[in-house]
């Protein structure tokens, strides 16, 4: 499990192809490698990945499945990525509960600066809408995110967030622009709730069968 609350920003060197996935070696020399063992899980842009070795004290690396690679953005190239290790018992949840599950990928609508601020826009698959609200919880490359509005169309759902400086300054939502993809991740406890209301529907349903 994760908080969503970015810990570093990775380098991903040249992916290596591996079977119909790859295998990538992340410099991460602020992530804090120490306490980071072969087997340990660290969210990478959002997704979920097993460290499988460890180069020396700066890098790690991971290997990406066709599947995962198939869910998700950014994870088949070469650049800066968000790192988050996994959150241990006890300690503060400062964003969310993050499984490291990405739901989907959504598009970057706009990206403005107002004021001080960022205004990030972003379309969501359609699938995803009944999962989110009114300043309900996003994840977004693995950034805890507040929802400020949502608006509903025929094909999908767009997203409006907000910001602030700090959040762009230490993460790599700052690279974002128009037709940029995201990998996405709903509130869990979104998730259940929508679960054991169609549950409580049919219930309600098979009464009058």
């Amino acid at each position: 499990m994760f908080t969503g609350i970015v810990q570093a920003i990775g380098k991903v060197r040249e992916p290596e192809v591996l079977g119909d996935g790859v295998r990538l070696t992340i410099w991460a020399p602020t992530l804090g490698l120490d306490s980071v063992a072969i087997g340990d899980s660290i969210a990478v842009n959002g997704a979920c990945m097993t460290v499988v070795n460890k180069t020396d004290k700066d890098e790690f690396v991971i290997e990406v499945s066709a599947e995962s690679l198939s869910k998700t953005t950014g994870l088949d190239t070469f650049g800066e990525v968000n790192l988050e290790k996994a959150m241990r018992v006890g300690d503060r949840l400062d964003g969310h509960i993050v499984s490291g599950h990405v739901d989907g990928v959504g598009q970057v609508e706009s990206f403005d600066q107002i004021a001080e601020s960022v205004r990030l826009v972003i379309r969501a698959p359609r699938v995803l809408s009944k999962y989110l609200a009114y300043k309900g919880s996003i994840t977004v490359n693995g950034v805890s995110l507040t929802i400020n509005s949502v608006e509903d169309t025929a094909l999908d759902t767009l997203v409006s967030i907000n910001l602030i400086p700090h959040t762009v300054e230490v993460t790599t939502l700052k690279h974002l622009k128009p037709q940029s993809y995201v990998n996405l991740e709903v509130d869990t406890i979104a998730r259940y709730v929508e679960r054991m209301m169609s549950l409580q529907n049919k219930e309600d349903d098979d009464l009058f069968i």
